[in-house]
């Protein structure tokens, strides 16, 4: 069986330009820790999954069509633009495209969307058919999970694999409701506010009982517990906006065929990359 690995670019672009040790210097001095460590997870995590078809799916820093919905959407990240190159990860882009070209991984930055659209329109076009790996830490993938679909919390030896058991664990309700309750509870990393007083318990409860955001909407009568029908009904309007800004639908255009996004073994050392490059 094909399996595919999406690797959400800025993810680990930013994990690994913040999260390596030590200084490594390139042939001129410059510090190339973040596109060593860069180049190395993404090594590490082929040989992890054994893909037979990989592609990295960055965001690209043009508009995003949430802020349309939500004009504070993701207004709380840190603009990166005025500062200096050694604190600026997106600093290291040419050299990490680059280092892609190399090790023959189909790479593109999303343009009209967001990473996450086109990642995801991947997991629902193939995600039938074969297994697909989704390596980012961000949580509005576990919608996607499926007995096929799972997601990578990359960390080295601690990385974890998260699948269905997985969210039922840890967010007491099904992959498949996870973007309603979360339409409850918002998203503080993104600047998506939920309604207030309702954290992940509680909106678990709320769509184990009652279903999905757009079943409880069309008909809060149906809602037996006055507490929750009063909350689902005085925050109608926030919850429906939520549920469009989180929900994956997997309808993007996608970059790549299955066939362009076909990797050949051995791959090369992290090493043997570098110097291609000529750091």
């Amino acid at each position: 069986m094909d399996r595919i690995l999406l690797i959400d670019g800025h993810n680990l672009l930013f994990q690994m330009f913040f999260g390596m040790p030590s200084r490594i210097p390139s042939r001129d001095g410059r510090d190339i820790r973040g596109v060593v460590g860069f180049v190395g997870g993404v090594l590490r995590l082929i040989r992890m999954i054994s893909p037979t078809h990989a592609a990295v799916i960055f965001d690209k820093e043009t508009h995003n069509p949430r802020c349309d919905i939500l004009e504070d959407y993701k207004a709380n990240r840190p603009d990166y633009s005025a500062l200096p190159e050694d604190q600026n990860p997106f600093s290291i882009l040419a050299e990490v495209f680059s280092a892609l070209d190399v090790m023959g991984i189909a790479h593109i930055e999303a343009d009209g969307c967001e990473c996450d659209d086109i990642i995801s329109s991947y997991a629902h076009k193939y995600g039938g058919e074969c297994e697909v790996y989704v390596s980012s830490y961000d949580s509005d993938f576990f919608q996607l999970i499926t007995d096929k679909v799972k997601i990578i919390r990359y960390r080295g030896d601690n990385t974890v694999i998260c699948d269905e058991e997985y969210i039922l664990k840890k967010f007491s309700t099904r992959p498949s409701l996870y973007a309603d309750a979360k339409a409850l509870f918002g998203d503080s990393s993104d600047n998506i506010g939920g309604i207030v007083g309702v954290g992940p318990k509680t909106a678990a409860k709320i769509v184990n009982a009652y279903g999905s955001v757009e079943k409880m909407l069309s008909d809060t009568a149906a809602i037996d517990n006055e507490k929750y029908r009063t909350l689902i009904e005085e925050n109608a309007e926030k919850i429906h906006r939520n549920l469009t800004l989180i929900r994956l639908d997997g309808h993007s255009p996608l970059p790549f065929t299955k066939e362009e996004m076909l990797i050949s073994y051995p791959m090369p050392r992290t090493t043997d990359v570098i110097i291609r490059l000529g750091l």
